[in-house]
């Protein structure tokens, strides 16, 4: 590994080709070389639909191929910790989709394991790469809203197939798990919060369908986190932050390879921004890269991991339900 990185892909989720084999094509610095799966036919139509060169027969032995440098884990919520932790022990870097782990015990122990390794551990929060969420940082620290008064953040979708793995409670399921994991990192762009109350909507014994959180900062603002798979609430994917000099609007802050928007409105001005349609999983993916062949800097490290989990387990607190665990 000297100019790019070589990635070895555990499953055949349906996130995988959007967020790592497309961008790939495109990158001079990455390339997906190998995948493994539940089972060999299975990994096989996968390698050949997306043009992947290697297949293994399982996951333990994508990860001793010497010719990977780094996985990309999008196994289902209650896998992640386990399997991104025996990456780290085979010597691989780790792309680890969200939510980082089950809770914030199994990803402290994850974050332990990646600061004595030396490797490369970042969370897929793919969106924190993208110029328009550099842009609404740069309006945050700014200090152009005032004060904050107030922080809401959504990721509400419909999905209302419920044999889908994310209304699993074996697999660390739950619409704050899924959904609510992007609501809380995006409210944590304005502080480190604290649950005050959660209310959830539920669709089996401790599977929310749907979660609303009040949440309150610091600093004094408070804020409402909102995550639902299957609500009233349809489609919401949204940050607004309120201050007492201004308010700034994001429309989609998750995919701004489709509709999406900036607007920042202050006592004598009202101005709206749109950005390019580069997907947000190429910027992560060049993050990721620079990070492994160069050491760069990123956010979405495995300590910040440990922030966002243990929001969301106070969450789930709160709302009388229990701490999602890692699966068997």
């Amino acid at each position: 590994m000297t100019d790019h990185v070589r990635i070895g892909v555990l499953g055949a989720a349906r996130i995988t080709p959007g967020a790592v084999i497309k961008p790939a094509r495109s990158s001079t610095t990455a390339e997906v070389v190998a995948v493994a799966a539940r089972s060999r036919d299975r990994a096989q139509e996968f390698a050949d639909k997306h043009g992947i060169p290697r297949v293994h027969t399982s996951y333990t032995e994508l990860l001793e191929d010497p010719a990977v440098d780094a996985i990309y884990n999008p196994l289902p919520n209650g896998l992640h910790g386990k399997w991104t932790l025996a990456s780290l022990e085979a010597g691989k870097h780790v792309l680890c989709e969200k939510p980082f782990t089950a809770n914030a015990s199994e990803a402290r122990v994850v974050a332990d394991a990646a600061a004595a390794s030396g490797l490369v551990v970042m969370e897929a929060f793919h969106y924190r790469y993208h110029p328009m969420i550099t842009r609404l940082q740069e309006i945050i620290s700014s200090g152009v809203l005032g004060p904050l008064r107030h922080v809401s953040t959504a990721l509400c979708f419909p999905l209302p197939v419920f044999s889908d793995i994310r209304y699993d409670m074996s697999l660390a399921g739950g619409a704050m798990m899924d959904a609510g994991c992007y609501a809380v990192n995006m409210a944590r762009l304005f502080g480190e919060p604290t649950v005050r109350s959660a209310r959830a909507l539920l669709r089996g014994p401790d599977i929310d369908r749907a979660m609303t959180a009040s949440v309150v900062f610091p600093e004094g603002h408070t804020g409402t986190i909102q995550a639902s798979m299957w609500s009233r609430t349809l489609l919401k994917i949204s940050i607004r932050a309120i201050g007492e000099d201004g308010e700034v609007r994001v429309f989609n802050p998750l995919g701004p390879q489709f509709v999406h928007r900036l607007s920042l409105r202050l006592k004598d001005s009202r101005t709206s921004e749109t950005f390019g349609k580069r997907p947000t999983y190429a910027y992560q993916l060049d993050a990721f890269t620079e990070a492994v062949l160069h050491g760069k800097p990123f956010p979405t490290t495995a300590e910040d991991a440990v922030k966002n989990m243990a929001v969301i387990d106070a969450i789930y607190e709160a709302a009388g339900l229990p701490v999602r665990q890692p699966s068997a």
